[in-house]
């Protein structure tokens, strides 16, 4: 009789973690990456030069799915933010929308993407910027590359 005890309690217990993992959001899972944001790092520049952040970014291919968390300060209110296509050093063309991180200077969210572009930040995430603009700097107050 225990052996099936064991079972039954093992089973249980799969049971709760598969329902967790289940609901545990469309942030979990695919590939993590963080980036440090800067006013030096913006190009072209000058970026606000006390403008400070960090930006958290999951590609997740399998769900044709980017998801981040944006922290900003010492900034002015920010109008956008935006992941580019290019390398550092490099300014590049728009390839995701963010929400800007207006309260309390964050934001956080999910955009569904074509699951290329997903796999494409995945394999390559040097190629590719997170920036946040305002209307001081228009073309970007702080910037870091994903990779």
């Amino acid at each position: 009789m225990k052996p099936v005890k064991t079972l039954l309690t093992s089973l249980a217990a799969s049971a709760a973690l598969i329902a967790t993992a289940g609901v545990a959001g469309p942030a979990t899972g695919g590939a993590k990456f963080t980036t440090v944001l800067t006013g030096a790092a913006e190009v072209p520049g000058p970026g606000d030069p006390d403008g400070r952040g960090e930006a958290k970014i999951t590609v997740n291919p399998g769900k044709s799915q980017i998801c981040w968390e944006i922290n900003v300060r010492n900034i002015d209110t920010a109008t956008a933010a935006h992941i580019h296509s290019a390398p550092a050093g490099v300014a590049g063309p728009v390839v995701v929308a963010l929400s800007a991180p207006v309260t309390n200077n964050n934001s956080t969210g999910c955009e569904t993407v074509d699951r290329s572009l997903a796999d494409a930040i995945r394999k390559a995430p040097q190629g590719y910027y997170v920036n946040v603009h305002n209307a001081a700097y228009p073309a970007g107050a702080v910037r870091g590359q994903l990779g």
